[in-house]
């Protein structure tokens, strides 16, 4: 059953795991609509939607990751009754460190994996200028030049862009106002996923990730740029259960070196 908060495309009746998926700035749970189908049954996708967002357009948007953690916080903890994983892009990876370490640091279950993607490591300060003060047609153009992933038919349409720019606008703000704290790091294992071609998380600054835990670590690529996710989708997904299968066998990761020096789990 979906929820304000958590959006089930194909509810399991008995999952084994839970693996919860925050989306990217300005986006909201059909992000992950198509992955659903191609999870095996034994694991069920939780999207989460934040205020702001399709279903919730009449909602406010929340300008802090603080209020957006304890939102999500509050709608996840009566899922936990499985062991559960976190899945974050970008935006959503910052959002779903910040939960993991909310959830542990309150005494409820470790994640069995946090999965980030397209971000550099939450101790790495933000090499850019804000945006959050900018006009829309200034702040557009800088959010193009960045990240790209507004779609034509958005740009062409005044109506459906005026939609899309509140809840974008209350990401970057959050974004651009969230500091990371220091705290103990997580014992979970941590996977930092990239596209090869993506010049807002480069190899380097995903690797900064391998500080956050005290579990094992591990790198991988996928062909494309910051949005590499949307011609990517089976690989990644194929990425993920590979790895929390791993959490139910006996058998240790096996680990290989990284490309930039760094701890690799091949899956």
């Amino acid at each position: 059953m979906s929820t304000a908060w958590l959006v089930r495309q194909k509810p399991r009746q008995q999952p084994a795991i839970r693996l919860f998926c925050f989306p990217h700035a300005g986006v909201g749970a059909s992000a992950y609509r198509a992955w659903a189908a191609a999870l095996p049954d034994d694991i069920e996708l939780c999207a989460v939607q934040p205020p702001g967002r399709e279903s919730r357009l009449r909602e406010p948007p929340y300008t802090a990751v603080d209020a957006l953690v304890t939102g999500a916080c509050n709608a996840l903890l009566p899922e936990l009754n499985v062991p559960y994983a976190l899945f974050g892009h970008s935006m959503g990876a910052t959002v779903a460190f910040e939960l993991a370490r909310r959830l542990v640091a309150a005494g409820e279950a470790s994640p069995l994996w946090l999965f980030v993607s397209g971000r550099r490591g939450p101790r790495l300060p933000d090499p850019d200028p804000p945006l959050r003060g900018l006009s829309d047609a200034a702040f557009v153009e800088r959010i193009l030049a960045r990240y790209g992933g507004i779609p034509d038919e958005i740009l062409r349409h005044r109506d459906l862009l005026e939609l899309l720019l509140p809840g974008l606008r209350a990401d970057i703000a959050a974004l651009e106002t969230h500091e990371y704290k220091p705290a103990e790091p997580l014992h979970c294992p941590i996977t930092a996923f990239g596209g090869t071609s993506d010049d807002r998380a480069r190899p380097v600054e995903l690797a900064a990730w391998r500080t956050e835990t005290t579990g094992p670590f591990d790198l991988k690529f996928f062909p494309g740029d910051h949005f590499y996710l949307e011609h990517a989708r089976g690989a990644v997904i194929d990425a993920i259960c590979a790895r929390l299968r791993t959490r139910s066998r006996p058998s240790p990761l096996r680990r290989v070196q990284s490309p930039v020096g760094h701890e690799k789990v091949e899956a």
